[in-house]
């Protein structure tokens, strides 16, 4: 049955998705600009459905922020604070390993760990968290720093990025999350984060982790002071080191939450730019295997709808998010995992428990 589209570029546009054709910058502008929200979203179901047809994915996994210090200050985040603010905390690895354990008995797959630049923590502190929690839990995949943690670390340990890197995993880090990227536009970043890693310097960060046998997921942060030329080109950088490296798992957008942050003058995204968010990346990332709805930053219901807008993976059970939440987020901050089953159940799709890699995956039977 033909889709009857309100807007007639995507047509055109549904003829390139079909024959596989890659879409190109003015393409992706007219996906993000278009008033026909049901169209974008049919071309990126074709896409998906393509590639994994019903499958959902989801990860019992478990969020640690070690600590919330930090020497930059971004415009956008509500999380960071300065040594000696109130709510400053650094915890102990002590502290870390604790509250790792209190999940040994719910058998959680992934550790995710991000957090702030602190200036006083050397190297070896993280050295020993990510190898204590390996002792601890071998058969937990460690995913964590972004780029943006994993340059200060280079600088910390006085050493390379690619020699840091290897002397990280070879402490148990298996993979690395995809945040820091922001919006890679230099007008944007000057406005947002002036202090932070580059677009060049992050793309150079998963290029060295890509060519040390690791793999990354990708993030793109929207709804604050880009548009959409800076959403199209932020895409394509992606997609092109994609080409070359073939190491990015996931491809993750993320709402912008205002609150609490210095562009509290901002709304909070609205349901139809979070679902165009992810259509428009399942479009233009013809690579990436698998683009990614971070419930806890969109909602459940949103994340629930984006199944027919591109999507194939719901996140996880999370546990104790903290980034998000100073930032004004509403959700609550862990789903158990018949519940994402459920919903996944609910739009339509088959749920699949994964691991950090995809490598292993199951049906799962609620």
């Amino acid at each position: 049955m033909l889709f009857n589209f309100e807007d007639i570029n995507l047509q055109a546009l549904e003829e390139k998705i079909r024959a596989e054709e890659r879409l190109s910058f003015d393409d992706g502008v007219v996906l993000w600009n278009s008033f026909d929200l049901l169209g974008v979203g049919y071309l990126a179901n074709i896409v998906r459905e393509r590639i994994h047809g019903n499958d959902t994915y989801f990860i019992h996994n478990r969020h640690i922020n070690h600590t919330n210090v930090c020497v930059n200050t971004c415009q956008f985040c509500a999380f960071g604070v300065k040594e000696g603010d109130p709510t400053a905390y650094t915890k102990t690895l002590d502290e870390i390993f604790s509250d790792a354990e209190l999940y040994k008995s719910g058998r959680v797959s992934e550790f995710h760990i991000v957090g702030g630049l602190h200036p006083d923590l050397p190297f070896q502190y993280y050295l020993d968290m990510i190898s204590g929690l390996k002792s601890r839990f071998p058969g937990v995949h460690i995913q964590a720093f972004t780029a943006v943690e994993l340059q200060y670390l280079s600088q910390l340990a006085k050493k390379s990025l690619e020699k840091t890197l290897i002397e990280l995993h070879n402490a148990g880090l298996g993979s690395i999350p995809g945040g820091g990227a922001e919006i890679f536009a230099k007008r944007v970043r000057r406005k947002i984060c002036s202090e932070k890693t580059n677009a060049e310097e992050w793309l150079d960060v998963h290029r060295t982790v890509h060519s040390v046998g690791m793999k990354s997921n990708a993030t793109m942060l929207y709804g604050h002071v880009e548009n959409a030329e800076d959403r199209t080109d932020h895409l394509i950088r992606l997609r092109e080191l994609q080409d070359k490296t073939n190491g990015f798992l996931t491809f993750i957008p993320l709402a912008f939450h205002p609150e609490n942050t210095n562009l509290s003058h901002l709304n909070t995204t609205p349901g139809q730019l979070d679902l165009r968010a992810l259509a428009v990346s399942r479009l233009m990332l013809d690579n990436f295997p698998h683009v990614k709805a971070f419930w806890i930053m969109i909602t459940p219901s949103i994340a629930q709808m984006s199944l027919c807008f591109g999507t194939n993976d719901m996140d996880g059970t999370v546990v104790e998010e903290k980034i998000i939440h100073a930032a004004g987020g509403v959700t609550g901050q862990i789903f158990h995992k018949n519940v994402i089953a459920d919903m996944i159940i609910e739009a339509g799709r088959t749920p699949m428990e994964r691991d950090t890699l995809y490598e292993e995956t199951c049906n799962y039977v609620v």
